[in-house]
Formats: C-alpha cells, structure tokens, sequence
C-alpha cells in the first residue's frame, strides 16, 4: 500500500561545486511559538511503550478530500519503521527497515513487535478522529506565526486542550526576482529533492528550466546547477546571481523545517505521551 495519498504532508524532511551560497546571518531569528489544540482527551490510553521506542520520529500524510478519509501514520527508528494506513477507521501497517526498504516483515523480534504494534494501534485510534480539524487547525496556527503572531490558539467548544511550545527557525531573507521576465519552481520526484527554477520572458510564455537546486544525499548540503545553453543576458543576471537566488529559495523551502510540520510533530508527540 502506498502513503502517497494526499495533499497534507506532515514529515520532517531528510537528510545543492556546483554552486553553495547563502550567508546563514541574513535570516530570521529562530523564536518561540505556542499553539493552543485540542489533541482529545489525555493522556493517551494505551500499553506502555518499551524504552527502545520512546523516541520515534513521527509523520502523517492525511487526505481529507477523497471520498473515504484516509490518512497514514509514519513511527519510525534508526533501526526500523512502521508505517500504518488508515481508511475509514479501518487500519492496516507494514513494516520497513531503517532505509524504507524490505520485504514488510517486522526488523523487530516477536515480543517488541507486539509491543510497538499494540501501541501504535491505541495512538491510531486516538489520532484518526482529531485528524480533520487538526491539520486545519495546525495550518491555521503556521499561518498566524507567518503573521508575525505569538501564540495561536483554536477556536472550539469547551473541552481540554493543550498548549504546546515549539522553536520554529527565521527563512533567509530574499530579495524578489530582479531579472527579466518572471520565474516560478516546480519540485521534482527524485532523490536529493530538487526543485526547478522555471523562467518565462513574459508572464504568460511557456516556462523554460533554467537551473535547479537539490540536497547531497551524503553531506545535506544544498547544491544548485544552471541547465546547459541559457541565454543569461535574456536572463537579466548573471548565473552566478540566479544560483545564488535559487539556493536561497531552496533552502526556505525545502531546509528550514516548515512550521506546519514543527507544530504537526509536537502535537503527535503530545498525543503520543513522548514529549
């Protein structure tokens, strides 16, 4: 089964000469942020998680726009992953090895597999009713810190809630596209996560690719490349410019921890009883 399934993404990234840049002075500070959700009623009702477990990383991906709701749950270690789908109540998981890969079956023995399992069935069960309003609601609190706004907290009816604190890091401050015509990006499905810069002579033309930016899978280090054969005076910058700009987009976007996933984290990790 495939946790490729919609449009809300909620996972910590991974761990682009070429062409480096950026001055990592010239950004946004890293500040604290509170968010106020309702994550149910806690603390989470469910078989005490051995120690070897207590500090996964934890992602969803929930569809909340096709017609069963579905969602799929990430519990993942250094040494292994579980990975569950849930539709329509309904949960089934599979297990991978600590690369994603393998033939589905547990990297675990029998007895921690058990306990991971029986565990991770009672925090789907909890998670998958809160899921709706909970990404609305984690989308709305990132568009607040956007806003430059302390604190959010979630309009409800009166039950309990949480606040959860989180340390969300400043982008690097960029200035707008300077050169001619416009540009837009599209990410790529490949390893490193690369993403290409699209140029247009005029606001309507067809896009033509221009460079691209993508992540060394050995070291992270954001890498930019030019594509062969642009014309750069009817670029308006010199390339060394535009790999610059590129690799500042790059590292916003696909770098620095996305709020909505900071805050997403925290509050599973709350439901979770792990933090």
């Amino acid at each position: 089964m495939s946790a490729e399934m919609g449009p809300h993404r909620w996972r910590p990234l991974k761990p682009c000469e070429r062409h480096t840049v950026t001055d990592p002075t010239l950004r946004l500070p890293t500040s604290t942020f509170r968010v106020v959700l309702d994550l149910g009623v806690l603390p989470l009702v469910a078989p005490t998680l051995a120690d070897r477990f207590r500090q996964p990383e934890l992602g969803i991906d929930f569809d909340g726009e096709s017609e069963a709701d579905r969602a799929a749950i990430f519990i993942e270690f250094p040494d292994g992953q579980l990975h569950l789908e849930i539709v329509d109540a309904e949960v089934e998981y599979h297990f991978h090895d600590a690369l994603g890969e393998g033939d589905g079956s547990s990297p675990w023995d029998d007895e921690e597999t058990e306990n991971l399992i029986n565990w991770a069935m009672a925090f789907a069960a909890h998670l998958a009713p809160l899921l709706p309003d909970l990404v609305a609601d984690v989308e709305e609190a990132a568009d607040w810190f956007d806003q430059g706004l302390p604190i959010y907290a979630a309009q409800v009816e009166p039950v309990p809630l949480q606040l959860i604190e989180v340390q969300l890091e400043g982008d690097l401050l960029m200035l707008p596209w300077l050169g001619a015509g416009t540009v837009d990006h599209e990410h790529i499905d490949a390893p490193g996560d690369p993403i290409a810069l699209l140029w247009s002579a005029t606001e309507e033309g067809s896009t033509t690719p221009i460079a691209r930016a993508w992540s060394d899978g050995i070291t992270t280090t954001p890498l930019a490349e030019a594509e062969p054969g642009v014309n750069w005076d009817a670029v308006g910058l010199p390339e060394a410019e535009v790999l610059d700009w590129l690799s500042s987009l790059y590292i916003n976007d696909n770098v620095i921890p996305d709020p909505r996933v900071t805050i997403m984290q925290a509050a599973l990790l709350r439901i979770a009883g792990l933090a």
